[in-house]
């Protein structure tokens, strides 16, 4: 009798599920019928049939924006929920300017599923948080640090050339994608943390290079994976294991070089009182107003994340950068002269250079608008919000779908045109400022900004001064949007001494 009762217990709180899934399931049919819904929409696959991975996603998006010039787009995930995109400036910018947290709080979201490698840090935490984190960090990029970080890149993009140089001697074509992964992970190690590891000379051998990748892929094949989002059925499943054992090797790599900078403060606490702190020096110091400092769980996130975001996507913006300068070689041209101008006989670039390179910075704007640095982020509503007039209810992520924003037609006419002059007087047209974000806008902007510009500024500047790149005839590029935009079959040039 007991078992009977549980049986049929189950079963009517079973049903009860159900017919609630079935209502909320009419309401947001009602509301995607409201906004510009994909193609081929399945009753059971929702539109997840037509997509393998992000790219395909962000290709659907984009396709249906220019033949209808959608503001909001929405997105079936089976039938489980709808996925709302927002691919213009007037329905991003109303998410940007808000407070509303980075989507990690459903199952589905794509926060969610990078949350366990990099922590509650400054790109995934919210609210009091993140406002004190951010508050805490925010001296860590003074131009004050940044500074003495251009000799540090010049130091970095030299062992880079010299890598090049081999391939020159040899006339070999290279893979640039990678090397330049290697040199920006450097960079990252040398400036933020004082770590001199020999990536660079490693090669892709390098763990860290291929456990970052392999977790973004991890990550993104969960997103397309409903069966996955369960945290029991992930961790189960070979996605997950693999994801775990990448994660750990990260994190033990993070928690040496923090341990071992301990020691050092603790040895000679004198080295805090040096003039230039690094990103980890002022990590371990920084206190709030209550003088509460980072835990080890805390700093651990921050450097996960920096390191990350600090490599990965400056990889992706300078590796684009010299396939637009193999590819339109007018523009190289332009580049090459402005470098020597300013350098008028030195060896490198400088501080005082950065602000000199003034097409060379165009010319990096226009890069990252054509391909897109970061493609896509997200964010998760606490509260219903009105986009292109169709009410979103809270408990829902919205996309901001950052390469469809660089392509829209209404916004960018031409934009498959690769004219960096667009952004010579881009502040005296009167532009929304939110037609144009690579490094995201509003409060949840990207804090290290400056670092990257100038790293890019420099790794281009040097490259442009010793070598002339080429494209590779018969190789195909093709952009394949990740966490990161990464060239789907790598991007192979040619180089040659000037």
């Amino acid at each position: 009798m007991i078992v009977q009762s549980v049986i049929y217990g189950a079963l009517a709180f079973l049903l009860v599920v159900i017919i609630r899934h079935v209502h909320r399931l009419k309401q947001w049919r009602r509301l995607t019928a409201q906004t510009t819904m994909l193609d081929s929409w399945h009753p059971i696959w929702g539109h997840l049939h037509l997509m393998n991975d992000l790219s395909d996603y962000s290709r659907l998006v984009i396709e249906k924006v220019q033949t209808t010039r959608a503001r909001l787009t929405s997105t079936w995930m089976m039938f489980f929920y709808p996925v709302f995109t927002a691919c213009h400036p007037d329905t991003a910018k109303i998410l940007l300017k808000s407070s509303e947290p980075k989507s990690k709080y459903s199952m589905g979201a794509p926060y969610r599923m990078i949350l366990p490698w990099l922590g509650d840090g400054l790109l995934l935490s919210d609210g009091k948080k993140w406002e004190r984190n951010r508050r805490l960090l925010t001296p860590a990029f003074h131009f004050d640090i940044l500074k003495p970080y251009v000799q540090i890149y010049n130091d970095v993009t030299e062992i880079f050339l010299d890598k090049l140089q081999k391939a020159c001697d040899s006339r070999e074509n290279i893979e640039i994608y990678s090397h330049v992964s290697l040199a920006t992970l450097d960079n990252m190690l040398r400036c933020s943390l004082s770590y001199e590891g020999h990536v660079q000379e490693m090669g892709d051998s390098h763990p860290y290079v291929r456990a970052v990748r392999k977790l973004g892929s991890l990550s993104l094949r969960r997103i397309l994976s409903p069966w996955l989002f369960p945290d029991f059925l992930f961790w189960l499943s070979p996605t997950g294991r693999e994801y775990k054992r990448n994660m750990k090797y990260v994190h033990d790599f993070a928690d040496g070089i923090i341990a071992s900078r301990r020691k050092i403060v603790e040895k000679n606490p004198g080295q805090l009182q040096k003039n230039k702190l690094d990103f980890l020096d002022i990590l371990i110091t920084a206190k709030d107003e209550n003088g509460e400092g980072l835990s080890d769980l805390d700093i651990r996130a921050e450097v996960d994340t920096f390191l990350f975001e600090g490599h990965d996507t400056t990889a992706s913006a300078i590796s684009w950068a010299i396939f637009c300068l193999a590819k339109y070689p007018e523009e190289q041209e332009k580049i090459y002269k402005e470098v020597t101008s300013v350098l008028d006989g030195r060896s490198q670039l400088s501080w005082d250079d950065m602000s000199r390179l003034k097409y060379t910075t165009v010319f990096l704007k226009e890069v990252m608008r054509m391909h897109s640095t970061v493609p896509l982020i997200s964010r998760w509503l606490t509260k219903p919000l009105v986009l292109d007039g169709v009410e979103i209810p809270s408990n829902l992520y919205v996309d901001i779908l950052i390469q469809c924003i660089n392509h829209h037609p209404d916004v960018w006419p031409d934009h498959m045109e690769f004219r960096p002059s667009r952004f010579e007087d881009y502040k005296n047209h009167d532009r929304d400022p939110y037609t144009y974000v690579p490094f995201s806008a509003g409060p949840r902007n990207c804090i290290g900004q400056n670092f990257a510009l100038n790293e890019e500024r420099v790794m281009i500047g040097a490259l442009v001064k010793r070598f002339k790149v080429e494209l590779v005839e018969g190789h195909v590029y093709e952009e394949y949007p990740e966490v990161v935009m990464r060239p789907k079959y790598g991007i192979k040039i040619k180089v040659k001494q000037r």
